[in-house]
């Protein structure tokens, strides 16, 4: 019998990019296009497993600002193609069944959510609620991507050191933060991102809020302060951006 070639990267990220996708067409024209866009185009999520950063011990995962949870699906997608072996050898492995809560403000979102990954199993909690006041459960991992700038300065602070909070009663040796900011010391790419952040809020139906960003290096300081550990990767490949994901791991208690 002839050995199986590997399978390589680009494959397996094609085959995820339209598993973890299909769902939507459940939800809508709207929910499906908007779910292919943002995994095709936004380079964070196949960074994410190139660089090894979701762990096959994130198994409760917390989701800040989850939007139609597309990282969800994505989770999901990642355990059927590991489950039938059509995994890259050189991406770690991911949970094989995470428990799932996401947590978004604006209700055309989570209703969108619903119709296309309620069927998943394990099902995902969708919560419709305010992440500065929402009750955080226990995890190890926790998914903030572009929407602590939606808040100011003090409210950022208080989520933060909940999400610290949530981790540590996870008592995980692997507790990691993934939060995507926007460096507003890179004023050109932070502003075209604010505008085009802004553009994509109308279009998804909801009112355009102030923001509220900062330097990388004040959102590195904040999160030292809180006991983690952060590695700053540039996250705006193929974008005009200045986008910066912290890698933050959470130091185990003194």
């Amino acid at each position: 019998m002839s050995a199986v070639p590997p399978f390589s990267t680009d494959t397996a990220w094609r085959e995820l990019h339209e598993d973890a996708t299909v769902p939507y067409k459940k939800g809508g024209s709207f929910a499906w296009h908007f779910a292919r866009g943002k995994l095709g185009r936004d380079p964070v999520f196949r960074g994410l497993l190139e660089r090894g950063l979701i762990d096959s011990a994130h198994r409760r995962v917390v989701d800040i600002g989850c939007g139609q949870g597309l990282f969800a699906s994505l989770l999901a997608s990642m355990s059927r193609m590991q489950a039938h072996g059509r995994w890259p050898s050189s991406w770690k492995p991911t949970p094989t069944a995470a428990d799932y809560t996401g947590i978004e403000l604006m209700p055309k979102d989570v209703a969108r959510a619903a119709a296309s990954i309620g069927h998943l199993q394990p099902a995902p909690r969708l919560l419709c609620a305010d992440m500065c006041t929402a009750p955080l459960p226990e995890c190890d991992l926790v998914v903030i991507l572009d929407v602590l700038h939606y808040v100011d300065i003090d409210a950022q602070d208080s989520v933060l050191q909940r999400v610290r909070d949530a981790l540590r009663r996870g008592s995980n040796t692997n507790a990691r933060l993934l939060l995507r900011i926007g460096d507003a010391s890179s004023k050109r790419g932070f502003a075209i991102s604010q505008w085009v952040d802004r553009t994509v809020t109308r279009i998804r139906g909801h009112k355009v809020s102030p923001t509220w960003g900062r330097p990388l290096a004040d959102w590195v300081a904040v999160l030292q302060r809180l006991e983690f550990r952060v590695q700053s990767i540039p996250m705006s490949e193929g974008t005009p951006f200045a986008n910066v994901l912290l890698v933050a791991d959470l130091q185990p208690a003194a």
